[in-house]
């Protein structure tokens, strides 16, 4: 059997591949990679998988976790901003190994984003001569029931210093399955790359009317300055890397062209990709 790594398996992605890969029909043997393959998972619980112990941290799990694997599901975890520390040693025990193909979870717009460490990443990836697919996603709309979901639940607003910049939006579960798509024919997606989006394109406004009507509550969009925004997460404990980063990603595209929209999502699995109140209807629980 064909033998599959899943980095990052217990999170909303490697969830979603995995669940996609559950309900068909493959010859794949699947590895999830966790820092504690002996500790319950509960999230992992559910599906025919073996758990193998991985950290990207931890150069020597490399090795071991990518002995007989074919195929990789690559992604960088949010706190793991150096590439050089982190990336550059683990591309080379995968260099060794007997992967055959990488697929690596980017984001959409890298290519002209070189400060971004997908952009980095992806070179490495291009110059390692590894066959590989990259997927480009839009804006997670998993980040609502996540990184946005205290302000909503709390407070019923949306604070991000997004302005009325336009998003290109993807429910994770569309690209779980287009992952799993991929990794049962791979051979027809070498040195691909993806940009997986829906059919909409929305402000953060529309967003936030969106969820007021599928939430049944008013939900209200703040778009503070970059010092409101900066001294407000911070006194809230979050990280200043994490900030940083969630001005990079809502504050800059006010700055850029507003991303196109893609059809890869229908082209790859044969379904239309989920629109914004599809996840909001789905996902109400999660707001409570």
């Amino acid at each position: 059997m064909t033998k599959i790594l899943i980095t990052g398996a217990s999170g909303n992605i490697g969830i979603a591949i995995l669940n996609s890969l559950q309900k068909s029909t493959h010859e794949l043997e699947v590895f999830a990679g966790v820092r504690n393959p002996v500790a319950v998972n509960e999230k992992l619980a559910k599906f025919n998988l073996k758990k193998i112990k991985f950290d990207f941290i931890d150069p020597e799990t490399f090795a071991p976790a990518l002995k007989d694997i074919d195929l990789l599901f690559l992604l960088r975890p949010p706190q793991l901003s150096d590439v050089k520390k982190y990336f550059t040693p683990l591309i080379e025990e995968v260099k060794k190994s007997s992967i055959q193909h990488i697929v690596f979870l980017s984001v959409q717009g890298v290519e002209s984003s070189k400060i971004i460490p997908h952009h980095k990443i992806e070179k490495l990836i291009v110059e390692s001569k590894i066959p590989y697919t990259f997927l480009r996603p839009a804006y997670f709309m998993q980040n609502f029931t996540t990184t946005l979901r205290k302000d909503i639940v709390e407070k019923s607003i949306i604070y991000l210093p997004a302005g009325k910049a336009k998003f290109t939006v993807i429910d994770t579960e569309d690209i779980g399955a287009v992952a799993a798509k991929i990794f049962m024919r791979p051979k027809n997606h070498i040195d691909k790359s993806y940009d997986l989006t829906n059919a909409e394109t929305l402000s953060f406004g529309e967003m936030a009317d969106k969820l007021s009507i599928g939430l049944k509550k008013k939900i209200t969009f703040i778009s503070p300055n970059l010092l409101q925004f900066f001294f407000r997460k911070r006194k809230e404990g979050v990280p200043t890397m994490l900030i940083l980063v969630m001005i990079m990603l809502h504050y800059l595209p006010r700055f850029k062209a507003t991303p196109k929209t893609t059809t890869t999502v229908k082209d790859i699995t044969g379904l239309e990709a989920k629109t914004f109140d599809a996840f909001v209807l789905a996902n109400k629980e999660s707001f409570h």
